[in-house]
């Protein structure tokens, strides 16, 4: 049996890790095993030990990933693996803030991945990111990653993944990059939709499986009653711009009017997307019942089990949700990457103008 050590940067509470070993495990003919896994935030660094096998106090590092010291403890810790996996921060490339790209301060953080694949050398990698930084510098941001990766020795296959086409009940975006050695002489090609008719709508995730009372991080928000009373004038998929609103209950906001805010689910179709940060009324709306969704909602839509706990409290928990990788999505990149090292077909996506769909 074929044995993989993965490595991980800005690792998040494990949506990537949960992924790779649910892709393992349903190929049956490789071994998945923890290598590493580096995160800055304490609570995440707490939820990645807590759920995703293998990890230890000894294998997670809670450290700012430009530390000097770092690498050094990731080497001594495990010189060699076999795949590497990086969400690098998505902040400054997102659509919704400043869209500060390379300028902003999480924007370099690519470069770190960069460095691991130059000391490590895996035979893989898979990079994910926000759809906007497709665009992002005017497209010079994509083009100089991918041009980083190219140059110490990749081949890299980009492709903007619409992960409610694979099964997640939510519309989240995201660029991945999937990379093999040249030497390797492998060629990955993104795995073709299998929802892309067929979405699976927020209230089926939500009700198809109810969510115990009493299930982790599964408590109600205190909603004001003004919150309240808005919510009773918003309707499915409408939010606080499109709903015909008393004038008393509108929101006073100048400027860009986000069409997130105070916006309910629609019911018969997958989320929109799970977001990690924002103020009031960002917190993602009930179809029916007038209160923002718990914790455990917000993570049913993002594939997470039921089993998962999520450390910390209720808005670093939000923020980690928010921020993770649907282990589902992640599960489905995997197992067309360990297919491609077992040399095992699989339905692909024919078009070679991945970026452009």
């Amino acid at each position: 049996m074929k044995k993989i050590k993965l490595g991980e940067l800005f690792c998040g509470p494990g949506g990537l890790a949960i992924g790779a070993h649910q892709a393992a495990k349903k190929i049956g003919l490789l071994e998945l095993k923890h290598a590493w896994a580096v995160d800055n935030d304490h609570d995440t660094c707490q939820t990645y030990l807590k759920n995703v096998s293998g990890a230890t106090p000894e294998t997670v590092f809670c450290q700012d990933i430009r530390e000097k010291t770092i690498f050094k403890k990731l080497t001594a810790t495990e010189k060699h693996i076999d795949g590497l996996a990086f969400g690098f921060p998505c902040n400054d490339f997102s659509l919704i803030g400043r869209q500060m790209g390379l300028d902003g301060e999480y924007g370099p953080l690519f470069s770190y991945g960069i460095k691991a694949l130059k000391q490590f050398t895996p035979d893989f990698f898979i990079a994910e990111n926000v759809g906007g930084l497709i665009s992002s510098n005017k497209g010079l941001a994509l083009e100089l990653i991918l041009g980083k990766m190219k140059s110490i020795g990749y081949e890299i296959t980009p492709h903007l993944y619409k992960f409610e086409e694979y099964g997640i009940p939510q519309a989240r975006h995201r660029l991945i990059i999937v990379g093999f050695k040249k030497e390797l002489n492998i060629k990955f090609q993104p795995p073709r939709p299998t929802h892309k008719n067929n979405f699976i709508s927020s209230k089926e995730a939500l009700e198809s499986i109810p969510i115990d009372i009493n299930a982790h991080n599964n408590e109600l928000t205190k909603q004001s009653n003004q919150v309240i009373e808005r919510l009773r004038y918003i309707k499915p998929g409408q939010n606080a711009w499109t709903a015909s609103i008393p004038k008393d209950l509108q929101l006073n906001v100048n400027g860009a009017k986000l069409s997130q805010i105070y916006k309910r689910l629609d019911p018969n179709r997958p989320a929109y997307t799970i977001t990690g940060s924002g103020g009031g009324g960002t917190h993602v709306y009930h179809w029916k019942e007038n209160r923002a969704l718990t914790n455990r909602e917000r993570a049913r839509l993002q594939t997470f089990e039921d089993e998962f706990q999520f450390l910390g409290n209720k808005e670093s928990v939000r923020r980690q949700i928010g921020m993770a990788v649907p282990p589902r999505g992640s599960a489905v990149i995997f197992e067309a990457v360990f297919n491609t090292i077992l040399g095992i077909k699989y339905p692909i996506i024919e078009s070679s103008s991945i970026l452009k769909r």
